[in-house]
């Protein structure tokens, strides 16, 4: 399978070459395009980057407590910084989509460019190891990682929808949360919703526990809101 010009200039911005070229290209491939996809490479890339991130803050900051390294590293994995990721590695270039998301500026959604990261994570773990994948985002994130304050203030997203819809008079936003059937043996998994009166549909976003399932889902509503302005 061959790649595009463009797929061999990213390759060299993430200085990592892939093995298998259908991996990588399957990471590019948003789910408007075809059944083989990049949503559950998103999965195991979010998993991925969540412990990553964890693992360098704890390592960076000795001194700061649980609560506040669970803040600076949501401040680092959330969807706005993936997607400042995307568009520095210009992924709108590169990203695989169907006819209906290319109309509507699929290569510039926010969602779009944040998962996509995450995709590219998951398949560099798959196709090589985790050593590999950690190098990788700690050049992603190095400047990121030197740059960030552990006496900031950081507000969780849900803090942060709440506080955005105060601001525009809106009612807050409804979360319902439910369990997701796995397999045997398999951790749980749970899926939230969140309503908002300034978007047309439910949001919806999965995690590990009822809070990080109703934080990603506040995530993406942020993003959502967002685009629309």
């Amino acid at each position: 399978m061959s790649m595009t010009t463009r797929q061999k200039a990213l390759l060299k911005q993430l200085q990592y070459e892939f093995k298998s070229v259908e991996l990588f290209q399957q990471a590019l491939t948003h789910r408007s395009a075809e059944a083989k996809n990049n949503e559950r490479l998103e999965y195991l890339g979010d998993a991925i980057l969540s412990f990553i991130i964890a693992e360098a803050l704890f390592e960076r900051f000795p001194q700061v407590r649980e609560g506040k390294l669970s803040r600076l590293r949501s401040s680092l994995v959330k969807g706005v910084t993936l997607a400042e990721i995307g568009r520095e590695l210009q992924l709108g270039e590169v990203l695989i989509l169907g006819p209906g998301e290319l109309k509507s500026g699929g290569f510039r959604r926010e969602s779009i460019l944040a998962d996509t990261v995450e995709a590219i994570l998951g398949a560099v773990y798959l196709d090589s190891d985790i050593s590999q994948v950690k190098a990788l985002i700690l050049r992603l994130y190095d400047e990121r990682l030197a740059a960030i304050d552990a006496d900031e203030v950081i507000k969780d997203p849900k803090t942060r929808l709440q506080e955005l819809l105060q601001s525009r008079q809106q009612a807050l936003p409804l979360y319902s949360v439910k369990e997701i059937k796995q397999a045997p043996n398999k951790p749980p998994q749970f899926e939230a919703s969140c309503q908002i009166a300034l978007l047309d549909k439910l949001v919806i976003a999965q995690g590990a526990s009822h809070r990080k399932a109703e934080q990603k889902s506040a995530e993406r509503a942020l993003i959502l809101l967002a685009e629309q302005s």
